[in-house]
């Protein structure tokens, strides 16, 4: 969510950054391939707070789906909010109203919101338990946090081309120098717990890529991220990889993305926690 976040002497560096690749693949995911287990619940007047927002495509979403209550969209990056506001503008949505902030430290006054929501959030800040309890600080009474994240460490695919098991192992390594747990999905129930939350829900969810539009599009937003984005700077600056390492990722990722048989699963950990 941050780059350069500090949270009680530790700093969390946003691995991804905000290169175009990143940009695109973030503005692929909606509402309901990526926040599914929380529409249900969400009530038409309901304030929601959007965490981590980026370019706002879940949250002009969430907005949508709440026409008489309000959602307030959340980053630590100023950049990335005008591509969400112009996502809402675009949608005719005036119930979005956009922010820089830290989880942290929201601020805001206890008890501001019915729904608090967290995607591919707490992967990436120093202290996830922290995030936590100022998630459910802000939550009224009754209401939802809810919170999403992508597990590195269980991600498997077919076919096993040579390098992609050294690209999950370089992203996992980098991500942790970074400040981050980059197999948070498994976390979340026992971060929240930690946290205080004591009704909590936990779930799973799959994204899975395997047409051939798929295939073409997750390898190549791959392999250009790993050669250009902030990863790719963390890797070769950190000393966990050399630039030559990362070509050889990227053409992995391009040859499994040739594949016919190709298939790609990112799982997910899910948590509801009634405040």
């Amino acid at each position: 969510m941050a780059e350069g976040e500090e949270t009680d002497g530790r700093t969390a560096v946003y691995t991804h950054g905000h290169h175009e690749a990143v940009l695109r693949s973030h503005t692929w995911r909606t509402a309901a391939n990526s926040a599914g287990y929380l529409l249900g619940r969400l009530k038409p007047d309901a304030r929601v707070l959007d965490i981590g927002c980026g370019p706002g495509t879940i949250t002009a979403d969430l907005a949508a789906l709440v026409p008489e209550g309000h959602v307030t969209a959340l980053d630590s990056a100023p950049g990335v909010l005008e591509r969400a506001r112009a996502a809402a503008a675009e949608r005719g949505l005036g119930n979005v109203t956009f922010e820089t902030g830290d989880v942290h430290a929201l601020a805001h006054p206890d008890d501001s919101f019915d729904v608090v929501h967290a995607h591919q959030v707490l992967q990436h800040v120093g202290d996830p338990v922290r995030a936590l309890r100022e998630m459910r600080r802000v939550c009224a009474p009754g209401g939802l946090v809810a919170a999403r994240d992508a597990d590195y460490g269980a991600m498997f695919w077919f076919p096993l081309v040579d390098g992609l098991a050294g690209w999950q192992e370089l992203y996992r390594r980098v991500a942790r120098a970074n400040g981050g747990e980059p197999d948070a999905g498994r976390r979340l129930h026992a971060w929240a717990r930690e946290a205080g939350l004591r009704d909590v829900t936990a779930s799973a969810g799959t994204w899975c890529f395997a047409t051939p539009e798929e295939r073409a599009w997750w390898s190549e937003s791959w392999a250009e991220r790993t050669l250009a984005s902030s990863f790719a700077t963390s890797a070769v600056e950190g000393g966990h990889a050399t630039r030559e390492h990362l070509r050889g990722a990227a053409e992995a990722w391009r040859e499994w993305g040739a594949r016919e048989d190709g298939w790609f699963a990112v799982p997910h950990g899910e948590i509801l926690c009634r405040a």
